[in-house]
This record gives structure tokens, C-alpha cells and sequence, in this order.
């Protein structure tokens, strides 16, 4: 089969000929019929400081992907042959504390696709049955594709209350642009979005956002307190990882308001406890992926319901063009780019 493969450490990718993946007992293959092209990628790709400590090549990578089962092992029972499934990427081990409490999204023993097994920027990948996730609605396979940062969406917007909740997403990512519709669709008064990136914001406007704000041109801060009488948001959904972002988002949130932390920062963040947190009597959330497989369930009845990605998807070429895709999605200049193998 074709494939793309980091083959030695440092910057850059290969194009390979690799072997069809073995499956295991309680495994299946899978053919390819859509990737996406995750920030994750990108790292590997350049071979960023995460990349050199957490990546072992020879590695296929990529791990956003949807496609058709087409071999199943013999222990397999929950799923069959020929049906079409995205994947969780995170493989869990099922017996650790965290498994065992429901809590697999933070597994002790956690394996990721693409990262530190085989990943999905190839004509086949073999992943254990209990990773598949087989649709009970119609959607299209390039929305198959992106389940991954949609539930991170689902899971960060979904951990408030957002019914009746003006709300700041803080970060023009394809996860904020994401959470945008979920945030709408799950009953949002007004939903205020900021980036830096014009493109970004004009992605961010299409997916429905009331209010998108440009730090370098206006401040949210000032501009948020006088359309809420001086208190600000009621939840803050951060998911840039940029400090300036984040104190700005902090400051923006009203007293005993909830703020959820998708975002990772590069370095630790300076940050003023006392009167941020303590003294406004927020609430904060650590978000970390999605929780399995309460998001999946939750993702899915909110596509059913009318959410919409597809303006979120900017681009679509063959495998062969990823570079093309990795040097847009390091510009900014795009939303989801999909790739088909």
C-alpha cells in the first residue's frame, strides 16, 4: 500500500511503499476512504521539540480518518465486515484504574493512532475492534473523518451550561470553529469568538458565530463588558493555548462563571490566581480529548439535530498532495483540509 512516513528523526516526510498492516484476533483492517490533516500532524511534520521526545520513527502518522472494514480477526464480534466506522484514536488498555472508572480519555497506558502506532495516512490501518465507531446516521465521509477535534468541540463546549449562556471561544482552530455550532444548537444566547487571523474569523462567522473579534484591532475585553452590563461571559471555552488569549478570556468571564481549558499552552503561563479565579469564584475545567464514549453518542445526536460541518472543511486533495496541506494548515489559511488515499 501507499503511505506517508516520518522514516528518521527530523524535518519532513517520505512517501512509501509499506507492507498491508497484520491484524490481530480482536482486530480489524480498515480501508482508508477519508483522512484529515490534524495541528498534531503538523508538528510531526516539523519536527517541533514535542515531535522529538514523544515520536519514534519509522512511523506512518495521521490518526483522523474514517473508512470500510475490510478483514475482520476471529475474536472480533461488535462489528462486521463492509461496515463503514470511524475510529477513536485513543487506545485504551480497559483494566487501569481510569478505564475501570469510566474514564478511559485519560487511560494510564494510553496508545495513540499516529503517534505512537501506525496512523492513517495510508491506504489501510489495523486497529483493535473496540476503537471503531459505527454510524447509525448518514454522514458524509469527509465529517467521518473529523470526529476527532469535532469532540473535542462536543467535550469542551458540552462540560457547562450553556443554555441561555453568552459564551467566548477563545481560539479560531478547526476545534473552536467546531464548538461554534454545538454551542448554538445546545442553546447558547450569543456566542463571541477571537483569533487573530482574518481568515479564521471569516470561517468563524460562516460557522455561525454572533460576535468575531480581532485582538490586534479591538479589545474582546472592553467590547464583550459593554454588551453584557459590565459582567461578562457566563462560560469561556479556550482552546488557543496563546496566553494573551487566555488572560484575555479570564477577563472576559463574569463572576462564578465556568471556563474550560482545551487549549496547550507551548510554556507555562503566568497567571494571577487570586483575582482570575479565587476572588470571581470561577469554576475551571481541565478538558483532555473526548470522554469514551459519552462524547461519540452526545457528537452524533448533535449532527442528527442540525449541526453542521461542512463549511468547517476548506480543502480536499489526493494523498499525494499533504504537503500542500501541512504548508496551509502551518499559514492558517484553511479550515479542515481532507485527504483521500
Amino acid at each position: 500500500m501507499k503511505a506517508v512516513a516520518k522514516l528518521a528523526p527530523g524535518p519532513g516526510l517520505s512517501f512509501i511503499t509499506a507492507p498491508i498492516p497484520k491484524i490481530g484476533r480482536r482486530d480489524v483492517l480498515i480501508k482508508v476512504k477519508a483522512a484529515a490533516i490534524c495541528g498534531t500532524d503538523v508538528h510531526i511534520y516539523e519536527w517541533d521539540d514535542w515531535s522529538r521526545k514523544r515520536i519514534t520513527p519509522p512511523l506512518i502518522f495521521g490518526h483522523e480518518f474514517c473508512g470500510d472494514i475490510v478483514e475482520v480477526g476471529e475474536g472480533v464480534s461488535s462489528v462486521k465486515l463492509g461496515q463503514f466506522v470511524s475510529v477513536e484514536t485513543h487506545i485504551t488498555c480497559g483494566h487501569c484504574f481510569y478505564c475501570r472508572q469510566g474514564m478511559g480519555h485519560v487511560c494510564e497506558t494510553m496508545k495513540i493512532i499516529g503517534v505512537d502506532r501506525d496512523g492513517c495516512f495510508a491506504e489501510y490501518v489495523a486497529v483493535p475492534e473496540t476503537a471503531c465507531w459505527p454510524w447509525e446516521i448518514e454522514v458524509p465521509a469527509e465529517i467521518a473523518a473529523i470526529q476527532d477535534p469535532y469532540g473535542n468541540a462536543v467535550h469542551t463546549a458540552l462540560s457547562a451550561d450553556l443554555v441561555g449562556a453568552d459564551v467566548l471561544i477563545t481560539g479560531m482552530g478547526p476545534i473552536g470553529l467546531a464548538a461554534i455550532p454545538v454551542a448554538q444548537l445546545s442553546g447558547a444566547r450569543r456566542v463571541f469568538v477571537t483569533d487573530v487571523s482574518e481568515y479564521r474569523l471569516a470561517l468563524a462567522r460562516k460557522l455561525g458565530a454572533d460576535y468575531a473579534l480581532n485582538p490586534k484591532n479591538e479589545d474582546p475585553v472592553t467590547f464583550i463588558k459593554d454588551l453584557t452590563q459590565g459582567r461578562g461571559v457566563d462560560v469561556l471555552l479556550e482552546v488557543s493555548g496563546n496566553p494573551g488569549a487566555i488572560k484575555q478570556g479570564f477577563a472576559s468571564l463574569r463572576k462564578a462563571g465556568t471556563a474550560s481549558l482545551l487549549g496547550i499552552p507551548s510554556k507555562p503561563v503566568e497567571f494571577d490566581i487570586a483575582n482570575d479565579i479565587v476572588f470571581k469564584s470561577i469554576v475551571v475545567k481541565g478538558i483532555n480529548g473526548r470522554r469514551i464514549w459519552d462524547t461519540w453518542f452526545k457528537g452524533q445526536a448533535l449532527l442528527a439535530k442540525g449541526v453542521d460541518l461542512s463549511k468547517l472543511i476548506t480543502h480536499k486533495m489526493p494523498l499525494e498532495e499533504i504537503e500542500k496541506g501541512l504548508e496551509l494548515m502551518k499559514a492558517g489559511e484553511c479550515g479542515k483540509v481532507i485527504l483521500y488515499p
